[in-house]
């Protein structure tokens, strides 16, 4: 018959866990997710050319990498673990858009390097990064994206459209027409699209100079706009 001691009434199951895994092991897969994860933040910040540079998206690269590296150090050394934690994604739901096809590449190699860290293969994740990230590099370096422009006049007649248009036509590469409204005041309002030739941005002053032009306005954005 067996019999029971202290020992086996107050022992931990806390501890038993803990020495199911190395913590010196752990803590190498860390601080590789965390440098893998710091060439990540430099490669988007050399490579970004869209409109507005999000530094928290940025930051979240790093979190993301070491974050999914503590995940899987985790789910890897106990099986119950690694099905509740399948559960508990399974529930999670990510509301922010990614309008950017090139920010869910970087998502992408954020998430994968961090499985990798936490798996043990860093010398993979490495060499992996580095191939990756010089890509990245080279054509982010040559590929410029000609992100459009809004161009938004105000007028007070409806004749002075076709100046507009012959000034807009022989100063941008390609322009069309996304809306156009009656404001209070029985102002008009167009707004188009328009790509520009080199940065050249003088023409909105010939347009501002034409009579009966109240305001002409430039924005940059990212190609998606609701009417």
């Amino acid at each position: 018959m067996d019999t029971v001691n202290f020992d086996d009434i107050f022992k931990s199951s806390i501890l038993e866990k803990t020495s199911s895994f190395s913590i010196v092991d752990s803590v190498i897969g860390l601080l590789a997710a965390f440098i893998i994860g710091l060439l990540i933040y430099y490669v988007y910040k050399k490579t970004f050319s869209g409109v507005i540079y999000s530094h928290t998206f940025n930051i979240s690269l790093i979190i993301m990498s070491m974050a999914t590296a503590l995940i899987i150090i985790g789910i890897s050394s106990n099986v119950m673990l690694s099905l509740g934690m399948v559960g508990a994604l399974s529930i999670v739901r990510f509301r922010t858009p990614i309008k950017d096809p090139m920010d869910i590449v970087y998502l992408f190699w954020a998430i994968v390097s961090g499985i990798l860290c936490g798996a043990g293969f860093i010398p993979l994740v490495i060499i992996g990064s580095i191939l990756i990230g010089g890509v990245l590099i080279l054509f982010g370096s040559r590929i410029r994206v000609e992100n459009p422009y809004l161009l938004v006049v105000r007028y007070d007649e409806t004749s002075i459209e076709k100046s507009m248009e012959h000034i807009i036509s022989k100063h941008v590469k390609k322009h069309s027409v996304k809306s156009k409204s009656i404001m209070p005041g029985d102002d008009f309002e167009v707004t188009y699209e328009i790509r520009v030739k080199e940065n050249d941005m003088s023409f909105i002053n010939n347009i501002s100079n034409i009579e009966g032009v109240k305001s002409a306005i430039m924005l940059s954005y990212d190609g998606n706009f609701t009417a």
